[in-house]
């Protein structure tokens, strides 16, 4: 992840700023990913959910209006 080095435009300044980058990052890799090991995402491994989630719904379980 790129918000990890500040050589980059995409730093963040401020710490708030870094832990929801950092949090939407996890969401994205268990929910919305497929991996190429298990053929779905880790939460569909670990029966969290039945389906992959798209970006919509990821945003819509933590409140954020499209």
């Amino acid at each position: 992840m790129r918000r990890f080095t500040r050589l980059t435009n995409g730093f963040s300044k401020k710490v708030e700023n870094h832990a929801y980058a950092v949090a939407i990052h996890y969401t994205h890799y268990n929910f919305c990913r497929i991996h190429k090991t298990l053929r779905v995402s880790p939460a569909m491994e670990v029966g969290i959910t039945d389906h992959i989630w798209t970006v919509a719904e990821m945003l819509a379980a933590v409140g954020i209006n499209n």
